[in-house]
């Protein structure tokens, strides 16, 4: 089996298995899911749900999240992890949408990377979540981890990886494609000891026969990506 034909039964497989998949980050507005998103790097979706339930409250809008000081939103953001780095990134956000967006999150990769704190992936997960725009593909963790795993790529690049992604799948499948991968990584296609034995898309994994042979015998050791997804 060809490798976009594999992957369109992989897609249809999850689809069945994850009928409701979505961005699991709780948002509002697009500026809440662009915050929500910064907060994201190396940090579960679940803790930065309990976070912004609060930082929302207290900073709606660009406007009033650009007048915080430093040291009140790293108090805020800490249990996120990185909380420095993150909360400067996140006042500078601010800042450039209220100086050069009226406040408003822009619509397109272009104008959305230029701002503090933000790349390709959350750029992804802004356009495809807050405004049904298929720019690209997020790529995440999990997203690189599922695609090294079922071959879908050879490298350890994040922006390969979405590219060689963008070639496979089809443009209006790009966001619910990442979802798919995303929640199937978080429940069943774990970084460390993969549950194989009940995975839904093994027999269209190419990693099935050497995950289920570690397991057997000794310590398994899972492929993963090298570079950590910022």
């Amino acid at each position: 089996m060809r490798t976009k034909e594999r992957l369109l039964c992989i897609i249809q497989r999850l689809l069945e298995v994850y009928p409701n998949a979505h961005c699991e980050l709780d948002f509002a507005t697009p500026f809440q899911l662009l915050v929500a998103t910064i907060l994201s790097a190396q940090c579960t979706d679940k803790r930065v749900n309990i976070v912004t339930r609060d930082l929302f409250q207290k900073y709606p809008t660009a406007d009033e999240l650009a007048m915080v000081s430093q040291d009140e939103l790293e108090l805020a953001i800490k249990t996120t992890g990185f909380y420095r780095n993150k909360a400067k990134n996140l006042r500078a956000m601010a800042k450039g949408l209220v100086e050069k967006h009226q406040g408003e999150v822009p619509h397109t990769m272009g104008e959305l990377t230029q701002l503090a704190g933000v790349g390709r992936k959350t750029a992804n997960v802004v356009l495809g979540n807050a405004f049904s725009i298929a720019e690209g593909i997020v790529v995440d963790t999990h997203v690189a981890r599922l695609a090294k795993r079922h071959s879908l790529t050879t490298t350890d690049d994040p922006e390969k990886i979405e590219t060689d992604l963008m070639r496979l799948v089809l443009q209006s499948q790009w966001t619910i494609f990442s979802h798919l991968l995303i929640w199937h990584g978080r429940r069943r296609c774990y970084a460390r000891n993969p549950d194989c034995t009940n995975c839904e898309i093994g027999s269209f994994c190419p990693s099935y026969g050497k995950f289920v042979k570690n397991a057997r015998g000794s310590k398994m050791r899972p492929v993963s990506p090298k570079k950590a997804i910022a």
